[in-house]
């Protein structure tokens, strides 16, 4: 995947999460972001990791953003890995 279509895709994240409210008060409070730093950091890689690794800490979240999006369910973890510093992460 090319950084300017993982760009979109974390966008993509960033403005479906923003229609969920539970799960947009729960990034909000996760990252510890406020909607200026929404408007600030929405296109800065590492704010873009950020969404996607929230977006993947649950699966369902996974599919239901991808269903919505018509993406393949491995679109949010190539996009984090296409990222400027978002390499694959290896959890062991």
């Amino acid at each position: 995947m090319q950084q300017d279509r993982a760009q979109i895709v974390a966008l993509q994240a960033l403005a479906w999460l923003a229609t969920e409210e539970d799960m947009f008060l729960a990034f909000l409070n996760t990252t510890g972001a406020d909607m200026a730093d929404l408007k600030l950091r929405a296109t800065d890689p590492d704010f873009q990791i950020a969404v996607l690794d929230f977006l993947m800490t649950n699966d369902a979240w996974i599919v239901t953003f991808c269903d919505a999006h018509a993406l393949p369910y491995s679109e949010p973890a190539a996009a984090r890995a296409a990222l400027p510093g978002g390499t694959e992460l290896h959890w062991t």
